[in-house]
């Protein structure tokens, strides 16, 4: 039972995390692991040996991809069915993974330089990414072939390709296409027949290239056969060929000899050898087509086999026929004239070979890669706090894996339990030691993410593709203090704001300031008929189910409860009760008498306050109004903004016609000291909102919105100046869009 991913399978999770649990603290299913119950540091089971340093691994789950001077290619399955290509250099150290598209290929054309492309089938590759694996550090080199109208044929270097360029006609050329810097420049190879098209090439050494076409009437196509001087684009020999080979030919070539695969009804596969000196040209029978035979060309020798025959070298000058292996299941050409072939022999087991020729020309081998068990990866230890308490530790978690072996990756996913939210990541091997750390910063898709359990989902799997990846999964839990202006229950203030057409919007701000200003991160439309109201207000948290809510008054003088869900939505509205027309200002979210639940203040028309003490109930949230007094007529503005001097109990700041704020602060017992004046200039603003804490520095804020722009007011714990002003882009140009903000 492994925790992998969201739906069924992470339901399945979470009941093997309980049936942990119920084992007792520190117990720990053996590797691969289900969740464990506790956090922080469990062991795991001892890794392997590794193979010898002396040679590189070749996995014995892996096929060779192809080969260079510096190192080799290989490509594997994972566990999902994805392939992946990995370099591997034969002077030992961490192979390289390379990433392709989903549905793409790949080419190495006998050298260091591997062409990543945007199709399986090479000739139909438009969108390169050339990697020089002799740096495998060094950026890639991107060709868009498509813009040439061109496809992919062979690599001449790390920035140049053959590419056949398809004309307005419909014939086709074959081109050197090269990238230098920003620019991409294309020089046709000049002589190859007019009507050659259907290019494709192998190897290119030495600045020599050789390519197969086909040529001749659509109904009677024959094969032809040049080596291309790729320097001067010129053709320099050519060779004709009783088929056109293409989709199967195995192009060949040295100092002294030409070869390709041909095929014959009646003969079967065969290898056509030209002699570049004398043109004697000979044919060397394999067998049937589909016997997955392999083909090599070292000096005058054609290498060749199957799975099911040893590794023969032929003279193809004397006939003389040479065994060099027991045993192959593929081959590859190298760039320096060489081969490689992986298989096996009774003097020095399975790996990776290469065939050369030696000073006297015949084939010498030589192992370079020892085949490789799977001794895979464990995760000896996890580093998982039980609770991210996000507020403590500026809305950051660092959670830790200590692997067996340093040359691996590790994949994180966090999953929150609640709404099926991921989070990825890959992690990549510390530049020390195993253990693979990553910190996150408490966000999911640049939003900050739900409080609540989540499981944690690590995913190690060697670099060398040696064995299977190793799981482990544990339940943490995001913890942030409760906000009163939070509808999403992830800590940060979310505000909203009614348009003309009466469409409510919600704004998820960043839990904290980033770069020294508030920022929403994201804009949600609620639902649209909210004109009904005459005012909406947000109440914080009236009913106990720890998000805010809000109450709304319509036109009859009837207040409505909205209950927050706490997942950005409310329940359907509930009747509070008649006979609110009689308020022409209300505002709600402070405590104001130090019970610990949010409460309503209400001003009549004739200017009295009153006092409506929070039950905690949802279906009588207020409980009987309390006068405190009057005077009130004369502020055209209310806002609580909770406890913003530091006293007994919630606040309350009122604006007065001249555009003058002051400052009530709350006696805990539902009424008000003297007031303070803060200051003057507030009649710039149609609307002030008590949101909560903002910038989460523990004190609540003040957001003031209008046609001038929209300002946090950060409150300082100060009676004389409760506020400092901060820059903020929620409502940047729309300071006259919305007609009522809560």
């Amino acid at each position: 039972m492994q925790f992998r991913s969201t739906g069924t399978r992470l339901a399945t999770a979470v009941t093997a995390v309980l049936a942990v649990t119920a084992l007792g603290a520190g117990t720990l299913a053996t590797a691969p692991a289900a969740f464990a119950a506790t956090s922080g540091s469990v062991a795991g089971s001892a890794a392997s040996d590794s193979q010898p340093a002396s040679l590189p691994v070749f996995p014995v789950d892996a096929q060779l991809g192809g080969a260079g001077a510096t190192g080799f290619l290989t490509y594997s399955f994972t566990h999902d069915g994805t392939r992946e290509l990995r370099w591997r250099p034969y002077g030992g150290g961490a192979p390289t993974l390379l990433n392709y598209p989903a549905d793409g290929g790949w080419s190495t054309s006998g050298s260091d330089v591997v062409v990543l492309g945007d199709d399986n089938w090479v000739s139909q590759m438009r969108s390169l990414t050339l990697r020089n694996m002799a740096d495998p550090s060094a950026p890639g080199v991107d060709i868009d072939l498509g813009a040439l109208d061109a496809n992919y044929v062979a690599v001449v270097s790390p920035t140049s390709v053959l590419a056949q360029v398809t004309k307005s006609d419909g014939t086709a050329e074959l081109h050197v296409v090269s990238k230098d810097g920003a620019t991409t420049t294309s020089r046709k190879v000049s002589g190859l027949p007019a009507d050659a098209t259907d290019f494709f090439g192998t190897t290119v050494r030495d600045g020599v290239a050789f390519v197969g076409y086909e040529t001749g009437p659509a109904d009677a196509r024959t094969g032809g056969r040049a080596l291309i001087d790729v320097a001067n684009g010129t053709v320099s020999e050519t060779y004709s060929s009783a088929e056109s080979g293409y989709g199967f030919s195995n192009l060949m070539f040295s100092g002294s000899h030409v070869a390709w695969l041909d095929w014959k009804s009646g003969t079967g596969l065969f290898v056509t050898s030209v002699d570049r000196k004398t043109r004697e040209e000979k044919r060397t029978l394999l067998g049937a087509r589909d016997d997955e035979w392999y083909t090599e060309l070292v000096g005058s020798w054609l290498v060749h086999g199957n799975p099911s025959t040893p590794v023969r070298a032929v003279s193809l000058t004397s006939g003389e026929i040479r065994d060099l292996a027991d045993r192959a299941s593929g081959s590859a050409a190298a760039g320096d004239g060489s081969a490689v072939v992986s298989g096996g022999r009774a003097a020095d087991g399975d790996g990776l070979f290469r065939i050369e020729a030696a000073e006297d020309g015949t084939p010498t081998v030589t192992k370079v890669a020892e085949a490789g068990q799977p001794v895979g990866v464990e995760i000896e230890q996890v580093h998982i706090p039980e609770v991210a308490y996000l507020d403590k530790t500026g809305g950051k978690v660092t959670l830790g894996w200590t692997l067996s072996r340093p040359d691996a990756r590790l994949d994180l996913t966090l999953t929150h339990v609640g709404t099926g939210k991921e989070f990825r990541k890959r992690v990549n091997a510390p530049a020390t030691g195993t253990l693979f750390s990553y910190t996150w910063d408490g966000t999911i898709d640049g939003v900050d993410a739900p409080n609540g359990t989540y499981g944690v989902e690590a995913e190690a799997t060697p670099l060398d593709g040696i064995g299977e990846p190793a799981y482990q999964g544990f339940l943490m839990t995001v913890a942030r203090t409760n906000n009163p202006h939070d509808y999403t229950d992830n800590g940060s203030t979310d505000v909203l704001a009614r348009d003309a057409a009466g469409v409510l919007w919600r704004d998820d701000l960043r839990d904290r300031p980033v770069s020294g200003q508030v920022k929403p991160a994201q804009r949600t439309r609620v639902g649209s008929g909210w004109q009904t109201y005459k005012q909406i207000e947000a109440v914080g948290n009236i009913a106990g189910n720890q998000v805010g809510d809000l109450v709304a008054l319509d036109g009859s003088g009837v207040l409505w409860h909205y209950l927050g869900k706490g997942d950005g939505t409310f329940t359907p509205r509930a009747r509070v009760g008649a006979g609110w027309q009689i308020y022409n200002k209300l505002t709600g979210g402070s405590d104001l008498d130090g019970d610990g639940r949010a409460d309503l203040v209400a001003a009549d028309t004739a200017g009295v306050l009153w006092f409506y003490k929070g039950t905690g109930s949802t279906t009588a949230p207020f409980a009987t109004r309390v006068r405190v007094g009057g005077g009130w007529g004369v502020y055209n503005q209310l806002t609580a903004v909770g406890n913003i001097a530091g006293t007994a109990a919630g606040d309350l700041v009122a604006r007065d016609k001249d555009g003058v704020l002051w400052l009530y602060q709350g006696n805990g017992r539902g009424n008000f000291s003297t007031r303070v004046r803060i200051g003057g200039g507030w009649g710039a603003f149609t609307q002030l909102v008590g949101a909560g804490d903002v910038d989460n520095d523990g004190r609540p804020d003040l957001i003031a919105y209008g046609a001038g722009g929209t300002y946090v007011y950060r409150s300082t714990g100060s009676t004389t100046a409760p506020f400092s002003r901060q820059s903020t882009s929620l409502y940047a140009g729309e300071g006259s869009k919305f007609n009522n903000i809560a």
